[in-house]
């Protein structure tokens, strides 16, 4: 069971885990470690997002405007040798998310493949030069439901039509750890990418019931009044994004970004338990409880000041 507050989803297990948590009770459950990409399209009006919202019915989130991504696959990891590769070496990314080379591969790896599942938009192209220009049409398609399925690795997928990942095209942006008392946790790395000219997005997910191309500005407009649903990363990248006049001023920003990983924290006060995101005072909130662990009330620090967790 879940509330929402100016916009926020969060779930009313969570005073309860927090407690049980820091009494040694549970064990944090181990992220899974993630992608998801921000695409962007330039219009007289500024630069557009394109956003997804997931279905009410799912698990995870439910009814709240995401970005396409998710988990990583162990064969994005496992294909290094055969993965058509294009822009910063693996070392590159690696000293990037200060991490070894694998892992960087395995996280740029779905980023790209996710965004291809979830919206038909590939980053990749016949050489280092290119993109391709069109993945409509029953041959992509079936493509796409292979790889939903894992019966076709992306790696096969580029080698099969002569391909190389364009790394390139990819800006690291943020990095988002969702809590330790969850009980599903990623451990998400958030991109920015340019919408390949010649292709167009579709909702391909069926995690999504809707799709839409929005200003920055007038998504985080939508949530402050508590119209959009979203979660403390998607509305704070989104935030991010508006001071930018164009996807190129959003690219080379991303070159200079912080990519420290932000974990809410939690503490007791008395009789409420108080998260907070570092460096992010906006979903502060505060949760008064009962011993039985029910939740009491909420307060916060402004606009949006109820939770969620760390990931798309």
């Amino acid at each position: 069971m879940s509330s929402t507050t100016n916009g926020q989803w969060y779930p009313q297990e969570w005073p309860e885990r927090i407690r049980a948590l820091a009494a040694g009770e549970i064990t944090p459950v181990p992220p899974r470690r993630a992608a998801t990409v921000m695409l962007l399209r330039d219009t007289d009006s500024g630069p557009v997002v394109h956003m997804l919202r997931r279905r009410a019915s799912m698990a995870f989130a439910g009814g709240a405007y995401a970005y396409p991504g998710g988990s990583v696959d162990a064969r994005d990891q496992s294909d290094q040798r055969d993965l058509g590769w294009a822009g910063p070496t693996r070392a590159e990314w690696a000293e990037r998310f200060r991490t070894d080379e694998a892992t960087a591969q395995s996280i740029v790896c779905a980023a790209v493949r996710e965004t291809f599942e979830e919206s038909g938009v590939l980053l990749a192209g016949p050489d280092p030069e290119t993109v391709v220009v069109d993945t409509t049409g029953e041959d992509w398609e079936a493509d796409r439901a292979a790889l939903v399925a894992h019966e076709l690795s992306f790696a096969d997928l580029l080698a099969r039509r002569g391909l190389v990942l364009r790394g390139d095209l990819l800006g690291g942006w943020a990095h988002w750890i969702t809590p330790e008392f969850e009980r599903r946790r990623f451990d998400t790395w958030f991109f920015v990418a340019a919408l390949p000219e010649g292709q167009r997005t579709r909702n391909a997910s069926t995690e999504a019931d809707r799709t839409v191309w929005t200003r920055p500005a007038d998504a985080a407009d939508g949530y402050d009044r508590g119209e959009l649903l979203m979660m403390p990363p998607t509305i704070a990248t989104l935030r991010e994004l508006i001071p930018y006049g164009t996807v190129d001023e959003v690219l080379a920003a991303s070159a200079h970004r912080d990519l420290t990983p932000v974990l809410a924290k939690a503490r007791m006060e008395g009789d409420e338990i108080v998260l907070s995101w570092p460096g992010h005072d906006e979903f502060t909130k505060r949760v008064r409880t009962h011993a039985s662990g029910a939740e009491a009330g909420t307060g916060g620090e402004g606009p949006g000041d109820t939770t969620r967790n760390g990931t798309a």
